[in-house]
């Protein structure tokens, strides 16, 4: 890895570390409470008081910034982690499955691959409804085809190779050989993506709370605060800047640590 590489994957490593920290322990990092309204400070800009200034309502945007964390970061991972394990499952069997079963699993794969992921988010949350909950369901349900092909393509390789089938020659049985040996290499080149797949939930679930669809007013979250500060960026920009810039760090630092790791796991540099 060249030095520039190292430098920037340790600066994303350390960019998700203090969004990490926010998220797990945001009173620490917080100098107000999130939700306390205050009409007489309302838009201030940031000052030593207010670091990111404050919002229509008082509230110190900092401070939500900094609890809008754990909830946006929750949903990219809990969405991640649902997403892979149910691709993982899937795409593994289609691996094994007869030839029909598994043309029929990846053709429905294929079309569902075929809408950007957004867009099948925001169908699901259209016939679930808006709400948190939903939003979790729907980021997971748009980022499971993506596991599931490429659970589906590490599953055919490693089941033939060299390893596998020298298990199997010693006796292994073949379903011991498939979780022994098969699996963990499948799931350890899913890692890899999930680490790129959850700045792409996050980004997911908090352009659908932009919309509307997600937690609802006074819930700090940082797509909602976004959708909060639009219709006043020429007075208060400061209140939608700051939550777009811990999404755009989040998500870059993810992707950045995400592809480095794949560049490694294929033995080329990027």
């Amino acid at each position: 890895m060249r030095r520039a590489q190292r430098v920037l994957l340790w600066v994303a490593i350390l960019a998700l570390a203090v969004i990490a920290f926010a998220a797990l322990w945001p009173g620490v990092l917080a100098t107000h409470d999130p939700l306390q309204t205050d009409v007489r400070s309302a838009l201030l800009p940031p000052s030593a008081e207010h670091l990111f200034g404050t919002d229509q309502s008082g509230r110190d945007v900092y401070s939500r910034v900094v609890y809008g964390a754990g909830r946006s970061l929750g949903i990219g991972l809990l969405a991640t982690g649902v997403a892979l394990a149910v691709g993982l499952v899937i795409g593994a069997l289609a691996g094994v499955a007869p030839r029909g079963v598994d043309t029929t699993v990846m053709r429905v794969n294929d079309v569902l691959m075929a809408f950007p992921e957004f867009l099948v988010a925001l169908v699901v949350v259209a016939v679930l409804g808006p709400g948190p909950v939903n939003i979790a369901v729907a980021v997971t349900l748009a980022a499971v085809p993506v596991y599931m092909r490429l659970a589906r393509v590490q599953t055919q390789t490693l089941r033939v190779a060299e390893h596998v089938e020298a298990a199997r020659i010693l006796g292994v049985p073949r379903a011991r050989a498939f979780t022994r040996h098969v699996v963990p290499g499948v799931l350890g080149a899913l890692s890899v993506l999930a680490t790129i797949g959850i700045g792409s939930s996050i980004l997911a679930a908090a352009g659908l709370s932009f919309l509307g669809l997600g937690p609802s007013e006074p819930t700090p979250e940082w797509g909602l605060m976004l959708a909060g500060g639009r219709n006043v960026l020429g007075q208060a920009w400061w209140i939608s800047l700051f939550p777009g810039i811990a999404i755009t760090l989040t998500v870059v630092s993810a992707t950045v640590v995400g592809r480095i790791l794949r560049s490694r796991a294929d033995g080329r540099a990027t």
